[in-house]
């Protein structure tokens, strides 16, 4: 690391810790030639690779900007909006990959986009999981109705209410 007020091409750590939610260490540095003390931040990237071959940093903006208008309408505050994608995020480091294609980015908002909201899951999963028809939503619907009774009593057909 250069001293960025000498240019000396090497400086000794004082001090590391991690931030707040653990994604970054700061380090506090000294140059040996000025003496000078200053602070860096180092983070581990996670790149997306998107359809059209583009590769840009991830961005939990991003992931929050797509999820806002699938809640749009719905009781979905901000702060859980950053939540998810925070979840979001530490879902896709647990992969270990340094680079991930946009779509896996796109899945791996459903999980905690239906613990949140079961109607934005619906609009979200009908463009992450290609919706073509009715019955894709009629299909997605069933299950998330098989879910709030796993017995099957009360599950009528997908147009009738239980």
């Amino acid at each position: 690391m250069h001293c960025p007020f000498c240019k000396h091409p090497d400086t000794r750590v004082i001090d590391s810790r991690t931030s707040d939610d653990g994604t970054a260490i700061r380090r506090r540095r000294q140059c040996p030639n000025c003496q000078r003390r200053f602070s860096t931040a180092e983070t581990a990237s996670l790149t997306v690779i998107k359809r059209s071959g583009v590769v840009e940093p991830f961005s939990r903006e991003k992931v929050i900007s797509g999820v806002r208008k699938a809640c749009q309408g719905r009781p979905v505050t901000e702060d859980q909006l950053k939540l998810l994608a925070q979840q979001v995020e530490e879902s896709i480091r647990a992969s270990g990959r340094a680079e991930v294609e946009s779509h896996d980015v796109g899945v791996a908002v459903l999980t905690p986009l239906r613990a949140l909201d079961e109607v934005a899951y619906l609009r979200y999963a009908s463009v992450y999981q290609a919706f073509d028809s009715l019955e894709d939503f009629e299909a997605a619907i069933a299950v998330l109705r098989a879910e709030h009774d796993p017995s099957g009593v009360g599950a009528g057909t997908a147009g009738q209410r239980a």
